[in-house]
């Protein structure tokens, strides 16, 4: 009994490691840069971080895959706030490993982007990967992290939670501090 409780124990720290070992970039660091393929309303275009960046802050977004619950809930939330980011200079950019070849349907689809804002196919989840943003259980996809990056290139927000209900708030609360703070 003794054996199996000691076993029991060692895996459930061996889980809770590994979820840390999973954790977002921290606030403060230097934002890895990318080029990935994106649609805007059922457009194909490059959607080049570094040029985002020039521009304003950019709120990057991980989500597990397009055309599921959470991820349609997720992305119609920030379909229905992407003007109040823009009205800070922010661009929004949704980045997904999962279910990339739906992109150009999910970006222009009414019930999630409605073509308010692009999505980024990161096929493989290598730019996840570089953002500790990989979803453990599930590690080809994305999970669902949202960061805030200053136009200095640093993360200057992170939120990760698997809810997509406070993603939206989280970011532009994030947004809106920046501007109050001259960044």
């Amino acid at each position: 009994m003794k054996t199996r409780f000691k076993f029991a124990a060692g895996l459930i720290g061996t889980l809770a490691l590994a979820c840390t070992a999973s954790a977002a970039l921290k606030e403060g660091a230097k934002a890895p840069e990318f080029s990935l393929p994106a649609y805007l309303a059922g457009k194909p275009f490059t959607f080049d971080l570094d040029g985002a960046l020039k521009k304003g802050p950019v709120v990057v977004y991980f989500f597990p895959a397009a055309n599921t619950s959470g991820c349609n809930l997720e992305a119609h939330l920030f379909s229905e706030a992407v003007d109040k980011f823009k009205a800070h200079g922010a661009t929004v950019i949704g980045v997904t490993a999962g279910n990339t070849d739906q992109l150009a349907e999910f970006s222009k689809n009414t019930e999630t982007c409605g073509g308010k804002f692009p999505v980024a196919a990161d096929d493989g989840a290598k730019i996840a990967k570089e953002y500790d943003a990989v979803l453990p259980m599930k590690p080809g996809w994305s999970n669902r992290t949202s960061y805030v990056i200053g136009q200095n290139g640093n993360v200057v927000h992170v939120y990760s939670d698997i809810n997509p209900k406070q993603h939206v708030t989280e970011t532009l609360s994030a947004v809106e501090s920046l501007e109050h703070a001259g960044h």
